[in-house]
């Protein structure tokens, strides 16, 4: 059992379930109270818990050394977070959502995986894509030998090619496994080299992502802010426009576009206006729950 040090706020189990991703399950709680999280990231299956001054965790199959900086990575833990919170705390309604929602992180995911899952979050909800998700693992992701419990690998743009759309219509994604299968082609023929737009500038490398048919401007946000190291990018899904009408445009008349939302919301908010993001879509979404 490994143990990663860490002192500034931080909360895993927010951090995991925040609809960012998708292939995290939580575990019965144990005797201390302690939530354990399983998931695959990177071709590993990892467990993760958080403890007092940090998080214990395990992997498999790649030793703990090599596992350390790559789990380190994802959660962004090197993140200066009191000093980006800072930055957003001149908004009211930030300041309260970070008071109640403390230590929620941005992750930094794998692209190719981050990018087929916000293809199948267009007008689906986070039970129906984490099966999607899940499911074309099952089915198309490679093995990963000699473990108890039976995980595959999310699947190469080469393998979902290869599957083709009728294959993925089979597994229930509708009228979006056209457009992974098509994402798949592009990648796997090297037409796109989706690390490389985490060196780009956010214009440019959104410019490129809505090339993808099936990707608009929200789900290139998405893919931008959760794995591309573009902080500024501004994601308006539907609890983000029910946020910003309801807590920022209530005495407007004018009907707002979501992309001029995103132009207003990335002024207002800044460089880190993906932080405020993942906070109005957390707070939004837990207030219908109360």
């Amino acid at each position: 059992m490994a143990f990663i040090e860490h002192s500034d706020a931080f909360d895993l189990a927010a951090t995991l379930e925040s609809g960012q991703a998708f292939r995290w399950r939580r575990e019965d709680a144990q005797n201390d109270g302690t939530n354990w999280f399983e998931g695959v990231i990177f071709s590993n299956i990892v467990r993760i818990r958080q403890v007092t001054g940090g998080v214990e965790w395990d992997a498999f199959p790649d030793s703990e050394t090599s596992m350390a900086p790559i789990l380190r990575d994802y959660l962004r833990l090197d993140d200066d977070f009191p000093a980006i919170i800072s930055t957003l705390e001149f908004d009211d309604i930030l300041r309260g959502m970070f008071a109640e929602y403390t230590g929620i992180r941005i992750l930094r995911q794998e692209p190719w995986e981050c990018l087929v899952t916000f293809i199948c979050s267009a007008n689906n909800n986070i039970p129906r894509i984490t099966k999607n998700v899940e499911d074309m693992a099952a089915a198309f992701g490679s093995p990963i030998q000699g473990t108890a419990t039976e995980k595959n690998a999310f699947p190469t743009p080469v393998q979902l090619a290869d599957a083709g759309e009728a294959s993925l219509r089979k597994l229930g994604l509708g009228f979006r496994a056209k457009y992974v299968a098509a994402a798949a082609r592009r990648v796997a023929d090297g037409e796109f080299d989706l690390y490389s737009l985490r060196e780009a500038a956010y214009q440019d490398a959104l410019d490129t992502l809505v090339k993808f048919a099936g990707v608009g401007d929200k789900v290139a946000n998405c893919v931008l802010l959760f794995s591309m190291d573009k902080c500024e990018a501004f994601p308006v899904d539907v609890w983000i426009d029910r946020a910003l009408r309801e807590w920022y445009f209530s005495d407007s008349e004018e009907k707002v576009s979501r992309n001029k939302m995103r132009a207003w919301a990335q002024a207002r908010f800044g460089e880190h206006a993906g932080y405020a993001n993942q906070y109005l879509f957390h707070g939004r979404r837990l207030r219908d729950r109360k």
